[in-house]
């Protein structure tokens, strides 16, 4: 596999319709998505010789951010209108030439910075808030 653009990393918003229809979050110059698998202790008195023992599959989740350019679009008010909601959406990850991530997330942070001297910017956290579906790209 060669190297992947980064702009072609894309984060997009479900409508929450039948079929779902998901929309390119506009503006964002960088976007990011982690995998996280925390480790669940399940250490006791009856534990061989103390070691630790761990639960097996533990608590997994993902964390999505993305910022760019401020640009008012429809995707820009859908995430607005979602944070003041504390509503959870789905939202679907494009990873180029590997696959997409699907499912539903909370946006847990929401910033917009303007500088005087130039454009009006946006960030965006969010969490995952429930089983994710990963597709490979075909």
């Amino acid at each position: 596999m060669t190297a992947q653009r980064g702009r072609d990393l894309l984060i997009k918003i479900g409508d929450g319709g039948s079929p779902e229809t998901f929309t390119s979050v506009a503006g964002l110059r960088a976007s990011s998505l982690a995998f996280n698998a925390q480790a669940v202790d399940v250490t006791n008195a009856d534990s061989t010789g103390m070691w630790r023992e761990l639960l097996e599959g533990g608590i997994k989740s993902a964390s999505l951010s993305g910022s760019g350019v401020f640009k008012d679009a429809a995707s820009d008010a859908s995430l607005r209108q979602t944070f003041f909601d504390g509503t959870t959406v789905n939202y679907q990850i494009v990873i180029p030439d590997f696959g997409t991530v699907q499912g539903p997330f909370r946006i847990t942070q929401l910033q917009y910075d303007g500088p005087h001297d130039g454009e009006v910017k946006v960030s965006l956290s969010l969490a995952s808030a429930g089983a994710l579906v990963f597709t490979p790209a075909s």
